[in-house]
């Protein structure tokens, strides 16, 4: 372990609770915990856990119900944030809060500004800046734009915002959501610097094999209450998963594709304008019923394009598609949805919910229109709250009810009921971008089954995602995005993740 030999803990929650009148969820139930001094202690458990509430506890943003909070040995009281800040803790959130037109040191000291003369000192915060990326070995340049970084660099400047505000205890909610495979391996990297030099870690993640790679113990919760609190080493992937979940969880086997399948989608000369190193090169796709054809590649390099263009929410700069035998061209994209096309949208939270909405209306959202939902312009209220209802029950929405608003639920239960919405009417194309982004195991095994399902019924599923782990897992035939141009598809028996890994890296030159 990367403890030192400090004599206490650097942190300690005894006895911590916290229920939620408003939505009738006990989030933390009596939940203890210590990290000391150079530690990385890794939280997981899967969504909806607790786990977020624990640490929004720890740094100010909820009170808790009952329990201590006590740093270098002294009990603290943690109203909000800047109390947390005070104490010598920091936080590196999953969704980056940076100003975008603002330079990494303007972010990094933001409401610390340093002045002179009573104007701000633009060069003293850049040296300020660069001493502290320094001093804790990450590169970057304090004069840089934040909207000019890959998301790689933002995740290094909410690093940064923490150190530069002295803190000695540095949470990560979930930080290798947004990143590519490359990335994430710099910060589990960055992690185990900042240990080596004395601070205190606590990582939140979903991924077992990170958590794995990085944490120095495991604590594993399990309904808002600690269920274990292991050694690494102790206990394997599987282990893991089946203390959070609860049961074992078993990914689902992918069944052949048998006899004629028709295309459901039908792209040809296919260009994404900016995005292909070749002005002129062109792709076809077709994606077929009962099959999931998986796309593979490095973020940026138009997946997300592909499929928004599909759903029709951007233009494709040339080429035509087709879905079964209506031409996609002219249709809006309300109209591509009445045609048969579903979309799972990569940024749930923005993309593919209404936050401040109820359950019941975000589930007919994409479907309020139709005969299910109105009746002559009206809305058919009860007939939405038993499709909300419908939902909850066959998608597991814990804590949910048609008329709670989603914002306070967990990114699981949100994926739930996208899903659910997405996948309800039997859709001919089912778009799936990033669905388990985020997510824990017992809810990646969920959506699995979902999509497989989908494709069992009869819809094609075109799933992009940056997990070749996911990409196999799930595709029958398997393409690579990159700059623009799609390579392959193969069919997966044909390939393996090296092989997928090269082309990633190097496009048709590897293939």
């Amino acid at each position: 372990m990367g403890q030192t030999s400090s004599t206490s803990p650097r942190l300690e929650m005894r006895g911590v609770r916290k229920y939620f009148a408003s939505s009738g969820v006990l989030a933390v139930a009596d939940v203890s915990l210590e990290v000391w001094p150079g530690e990385v202690v890794a939280i997981i458990g899967e969504n909806g856990t607790g786990k977020s509430t624990l640490m929004n506890i720890l740094f100010g943003v909820h009170t808790p119900d009952a329990g201590t909070i006590h740093i270098d040995g002294q009990q603290r009281q943690i109203r909000n944030p800047q109390d947390a800040i005070d104490a010598g803790l920091g936080m590196v959130h999953q969704h980056f809060e940076l100003v975008p037109g603002f330079t990494v040191a303007q972010n990094v000291l933001l409401g610390r500004e340093p002045a002179k003369r009573g104007f701000y000192d633009d060069r003293a915060a850049r040296d300020h800046v660069a001493q502290v990326a320094k001093a804790a070995g990450l590169e970057i340049d304090p004069a840089r734009r934040v909207s000019e970084l890959a998301i790689g660099a933002q995740q290094r400047v909410e690093i940064l915002k923490a150190l530069a505000a002295d803190a000695r205890t540095v949470i990560f909610d979930e930080p290798t959501a947004v990143l590519t495979p490359s990335e994430a391996r710099e910060l589990l990297g960055m992690i185990r610097g900042l240990a080596a030099r004395g601070h205190s870690v606590l990582f939140i993640s979903h991924k077992l094999p990170e958590v794995q790679e990085v944490a120095d113990r495991i604590i594993v919760m399990r309904r808002g209450e600690v269920v274990a609190n292991l050694v690494r080493g102790e206990a394997d992937d599987a282990e893991l998963a089946r203390l959070m979940v609860g049961r074992e969880v078993h990914s689902p086997e992918i069944r052949p594709v048998t006899g004629e399948r028709r295309p459901v989608l039908e792209g040809r000369g296919l260009h994404l304008g900016g995005f292909a190193a070749d002005p002129d090169a062109t792709f076809d796709l077709d994606v077929r019923s009962g099959e999931v054809l998986g796309i593979a590649g490095v973020s940026g390099n138009g997946q997300d394009e592909l499929i928004e263009a599909i759903a029709g929410l951007v233009p494709l700069a040339d080429g035509e598609l087709r879905l079964e035998s209506t031409d996609l061209t002219p249709l809006s994209p309300v109209r591509r949805r009445a045609a048969g096309i579903a979309h799972i949208a990569e940024d749930r939270m923005r993309v593919g919910l209404n936050l401040d909405a109820t359950l019941e209306e975000n589930a007919a959202a994409t479907a309020y229109r139709s005969r299910r939902f109105s009746r002559y312009g009206l809305i058919r209220r009860r007939a939405r709250r038993q499709s909300a209802t419908r939902l909850i029950a066959d998608y597991e929405v814990r804590g949910g009810a048609p008329t709670r608003v989603v914002r306070s639920l967990s990114g699981g239960n949100l994926q739930k009921i996208v899903i659910g919405r997405e996948l309800d009417g039997q859709p001919s194309l089912v778009l799936a971008n990033q669905p388990t982004r985020g997510l824990d195991v017992g809810s990646i095994e969920f959506v699995h089954r979902a999509l497989l399902s989908a494709g069992e019924d009869g819809a094609g599923v075109l799933l992009v995602s940056t997990e070749l782990d996911e990409i196999f897992a799930l595709s029958h035939r398997i393409a690579v995005m990159y700059r623009g141009q799609l390579i392959g598809p193969y069919p997966r028996e044909a390939v393996d993740r090296e092989r997928i890994g090269r082309i990633m890296a190097a496009g048709k030159e590897a293939a």
